[in-house]
């Protein structure tokens, strides 16, 4: 017998940054997921197809923590599977630890709802990030749309229509406390106009979600635009990530702007209808170097069970 999870990428619509100063943010569960496999064994052991292998020391202690509080020896070995490109933005190491503690737990016989994944993966997410605010933890876990604000229970946004995203990776890997940090000063040079920010980017998120309940595929692109804007200018931002949210616009998407930390990591965008179109602007991108996927939200949470 196995214990198997899967875990899905997120990307965030609007909000990131702000977020982890109370702003409410808008995040969406995507298609490339993480899976793991647990077994029984003499040692704890992962191994995993992971490009940079930073993840899997937190991963360890995360299995590790996980037995301890029971009083148990962590005699198993943990074999991840991921189709998400690390440090770009997408949730990688969320759902990394989503996917390490549901197939641990599955094989255990311990609880694999999604609030339970969530509070035993949200340990392992801390090692990497130091203070996150858990918007990628609760997106991956619940999957779906969720408006989410630190502290509070997470809203799920449910669309008229599933909608589709074009991801672009700028080649760039990001450093999310790095970042964290370099957004804080501003926060603490100009702290009315952080506040502000704070309090706009939560209606943008409102806003976003009201465009993705109408279908309004126009209006939502809009506000993506706008918030890569102000992300640039807090400083999130650099210009290999503007030239390629300038790219995708030129070439027709309705909108774009970066999902994360920033500072390198990935864009999204808002193709146009016509599939001709966007699989011609994708095409255009991958041309340039850049590694580019369609996806579809709202997509499914973190799951866990056995074989």
């Amino acid at each position: 017998m196995k214990g198997v999870a899967e875990a899905p990428g997120k990307v965030i619509i609007s909000g990131e940054h702000f977020v982890v100063h109370g702003a409410t943010a808008l995040a969406a569960a995507i298609e490339r997921k993480v899976r793991a496999e647990a077994k029984r064994s003499d040692r704890l052991t992962i191994d995993s197809n992971l490009r940079d292998p930073g993840e899997l020391i937190p991963a360890k202690k995360l299995v590790q923590s996980m037995y301890k509080s029971r009083k148990a020896e962590p005699k198993v070995s943990v074999s991840i599977t991921s189709t998400l490109v690390e440090g770009a933005g997408l949730g990688s190491s969320a759902a990394t630890m989503l996917a390490v503690a549901g197939a641990t737990s599955a094989l255990e016989g311990w609880a694999v709802d999604q609030r339970s994944l969530a509070d035993a993966a949200n340990p392992g997410e801390k090692l990497i990030h130091g203070n996150p605010s858990g918007i990628d933890v609760a997106t991956s876990a619940a999957g779906g749309i969720l408006l989410f604000k630190r502290g509070d229970e997470p809203r799920k946004v449910e669309p008229r229509a599933s909608v589709t995203l074009l991801v672009a990776f700028s080649g760039t890997k990001r450093n999310s406390g790095a970042l964290i940090s370099e957004v804080t000063a501003v926060k603490e040079t100009f702290p009315s106009l952080f506040s502000s920010l704070c309090e706009s980017a939560t209606l943008v998120s409102g806003l976003s979600a009201d465009a993705l309940k109408n279908g309004d595929t126009e209006v939502l692109g809009r506000l993506m635009t706008y918030s890569h804007a102000v992300l640039a200018r807090a400083g999130a931002s650099n210009r290999r990530l503007d030239e390629l949210v300038d790219t995708c616009l030129r070439s027709g998407c309705l909108g774009a702007k970066l999902t994360g930390a920033g500072g390198g990591g990935s864009v999204i965008a808002l193709p146009p209808a016509d599939q001709r179109e966007a699989r011609a602007i994708a095409a255009q991108l991958t041309k340039e170097g850049f590694d580019t996927f369609f996806t579809k939200i709202p997509s499914g949470g973190a799951r866990a069970w056995t074989e």
